[in-house]
C-alpha cells in the first residue's frame, strides 16, 4: 500500500490532495496513509483485502468513504476522526449484526450507508432498525426509509458533490446559449431569403427587359420585311415600265 499511495501522489504534497484512489492494492491494515492529507475529501480503498481499520488516520474533511469488498468486520468507531462523513459503502464486507453499526449513530452528516452482501442485512427489520439507529441517515443501500430509489441529483448530493446547482446553472447558460444561436440563425436565414426573393425580383425585371429587346428587335425585322416586300412588288412594275419605253422608242 505505500508503494501505491506514493505513486498516486504524483509529486503532490499530501496537504493538496483532496481525493486518493488506492482501490485493488493489496494490504490486511492501512499503512502509509497518514495525518498529513487533511484536505483529502475522498478516498477509495475497494478491493485492499482489508480486515480492519486499524491505522486509519485523521482526516478532518473527508466526506466520502469507499471500503466496498474487503473483510472489515468492526472497529468502525476508529472512523470518529472524519465526523464531515456523508457517504460510507462497507458493501460486500464481513459485516454480521447491527451492534457492529452502533459507532456510526454518532455521525451527524451521515446521509448515505450500503451494506449490501452483508449478513447484516438478513436481520428482520433491517432496514427500519438502521434509520433508527443512524437519525442523519437518508439513503440505506441506495434506497430511502419509504424504498424510494435515490435520484440523480441526490445521489450528486450524498456522494459529496455540492455544486449541483452551479452544474445546472451551467446548463442553463448552456441552453441560453443555444437559444441565441438559433435566433442569429434564424435571422441570418431571414436575410438570406430576403436576398433570395430579392435576386428573383431582379431575374425577372432582367428577363421583362430581355424579352423587351427581343420584341422590339422582333418588330425591326418585321418592318423590314415589309419594306423589302413592297420594294419586291414595285420592282417589276418599274422594269415593265421601262420596257415599254424601250420598245416605244425602238418603234419610232
Amino acid at each position: 500500500m505505500e508503494k501505491r499511495i506514493d505513486l498516486e501522489k504524483r509529486g503532490r504534497s499530501p496537504g493538496e490532495i483532496t481525493e486518493f484512489v488506492l482501490d485493488n492494492c493489496r494490504s490486511t491494515n492501512i499503512v502509509g496513509l497518514t495525518d498529513e492529507f487533511v484536505a483529502l475529501e475522498t478516498l477509495s480503498l475497494i478491493n485492499v483485502g482489508l480486515t480492519s481499520l486499524k491505522g486509519f488516520p485523521k482526516l478532518p474533511n473527508l466526506k466520502k468513504l469507499e471500503l466496498s469488498d474487503n473483510r472489515i468486520s468492526g472497529g468502525l468507531n476508529i472512523l470518529h476522526t472524519s465526523p464531515k462523513l456523508t457517504h460510507l459503502n462497507l458493501s460486500g464486507n464481513k459485516i454480521k449484526d447491527l451492534d457492529t453499526l452502533q459507532p456510526l449513530e454518532q455521525f451527524k452528516n451521515l446521509k448515505s450507508l450500503d451494506l449490501f452482501n452483508n449478513e447484516a442485512t438478513s436481520i428482520d427489520n433491517y432496514r427500519e432498525k438502521v434509520f433508527s439507529l443512524i437519525p442523519s441517515l437518508r439513503y440505506l443501500d441506495g434506497y430511502d426509509i419509504d424504498d424510494c430509489e435515490v435520484d440523480d441529483s441526490e445521489d450528486d448530493e450524498v456522494n459529496g458533490n455540492d455544486d449541483v446547482d452551479g452544474d445546472a446553472n451551467e446548463d442553463d447558460s448552456e441552453e441560453a446559449s443555444d437559444e441565441d444561436d438559433d435566433d442569429d440563425e434564424a435571422d441570418d436565414c431571414g436575410v438570406c431569403l430576403e436576398t433570395v426573393y430579392k435576386e428573383d425580383l431582379e431575374d425577372d425585371s432582367c428577363e421583362e427587359d430581355y424579352l423587351g429587346e427581343e420584341e422590339e428587335e422582333d418588330d425591326d425585322d418585321v418592318n423590314d420585311d415589309d419594306e423589302q416586300e413592297e420594294e419586291e412588288e414595285t420592282s417589276p412594275t418599274r422594269g415593265k415600265k421601262r420596257k415599254h419605253e424601250d420598245g416605244g422608242d425602238s418603234g419610232n
